[in-house]
């Protein structure tokens, strides 16, 4: 996996005057916490840390105030609803070698059987462990030629070596359905059956 550098300054300025003055500065207020450690609060580039956060499960390489480095990875991203813009990042520090638990992202590739049937991502992301410096991007799977009714299962998913699944593996990760029939016209009909008897009862 990608490994980006970072720089981050310590803020001592809280609660929600604060964040706004930070993301007009064009930077992102964030927490930096793990390892039974107080909380660290900081202030990240607002490009830098978009640009870093494009890439699931990022390890990033902290710089903080030019004084000291640490790693860590996204735990939880907090976006503006209507403009997409980063309002708070929480990063949960890690060390080399230590194993944690992330979803990674599952990519289907392959064509279903024809018949119009439907893929159903029932988990879009796979939660497992794994080293922090060695956290898959994603999980490509391939769906090729899959029936109504089939799924694929946790345990099918092939991992790379030293990742574990961190959930059932019989949990279902795609599932197919069948393609539905059309039934509209039949439910016009009924409303138009119904119209007309109470059209009747009214005369």
């Amino acid at each position: 996996m990608s490994e980006v550098k970072l720089a981050a300054e310590t803020r001592t300025e809280f609660g929600k005057g604060a964040a706004r003055r930070i993301r007009r500065d064009n930077k992102v207020p964030g927490v930096l916490y793990g390892h039974g450690s107080d909380p660290l609060h900081l202030t990240f580039p607002g490009h830098d840390l978009l640009l870093a956060l494009r890439t699931p499960n990022v390890l990033i390489s902290l710089d903080i105030d030019g004084k000291s480095n640490e790693l860590a990875i996204p735990k939880s991203v907090q976006r503006d609803p209507l403009k997409g813009f980063l309002e708070h990042v929480d990063l949960l520090l890690v060390k080399r070698g230590e194993k944690v638990t992330v979803e990674v992202p599952v990519i289907a590739e392959g064509e279903l059987a024809p018949g119009g049937n439907l893929l159903e991502h029932v988990l879009n992301a796979l939660p497992v462990e794994a080293e922090a410096t060695h956290i898959p991007e994603n999980f490509t799977v391939s769906v090729e030629g899959l029936q109504a009714g089939a799924s694929v299962h946790a345990k099918d998913v092939k991992l790379p070596s030293g990742v574990t699944l961190a959930v059932e593996e019989d949990a279902v990760v795609l599932q197919v359905l069948a393609a539905q029939a059309e039934e509209a016209p039949e439910g016009e009909e009924a409303v138009e059956g119904e119209a007309g008897e109470e059209a009747a009862a009214e005369a």
